[in-house]
């Protein structure tokens, strides 16, 4: 589960793990598909892998939201192509997928002209993330995850 701060800090610190995933949090879901081809790459081939791995995203980030959202809380996904949110229109700040997965998973990137790759420790740039945020508690948002329908596209 996500902890902030330290015994030390005077921030609210939960040591019981049961208490700590039911208690209502800000929750970064960062998701990372791996992708057919290497998206350094350009070419209409890439281009369709991008659509495919943004399609897949969209349709799990919208199911876990929409499960989310009916429980009465609140939920957004990330356009990973726009870095704004899906559901909260009326925002206009732009969030990073590159360095969100930097911050939260300490992957690595690196700077190819204006652009920033990241690179999976697994799959190296064939790599796309997209985020999905929550203010939900841990263990419902878990279960959300896992009632994903079989045979489902994320």
């Amino acid at each position: 589960y996500l902890k902030f701060g330290s015994e030390n800090s005077g921030d609210a610190v939960m040591s019981d793990a049961a208490d700590a995933d039911s208690a209502l949090r800000l929750l970064a879901i960062p998701t990372n598909q791996r992708a057919r081809e290497d998206l350094v790459a350009v070419g209409d081939h890439i281009e369709q892998e991008k659509d495919r791995l943004l399609n897949v995203f969209i349709s799990f980030g919208q199911y876990i939201c929409d499960q989310l959202r009916a429980k009465g809380f609140w939920a957004d996904y990330i356009d990973p192509c726009s870095g704004l949110p899906m559901i909260s229109l009326n925002c206009n700040k732009v969030y990073s997928e590159v360095d969100g997965m930097e911050c939260l998973l300490n992957y690595k990137a690196y700077n190819a002209g204006f652009c920033k790759i990241l690179t999976h420790p697994k799959w190296g740039s064939a790599v796309y993330p997209a985020t999905i945020f929550a203010h939900a508690p841990t263990d419902v948002v878990r279960t959300v995850i896992a009632s994903l329908p079989a045979g489902a596209t994320a």
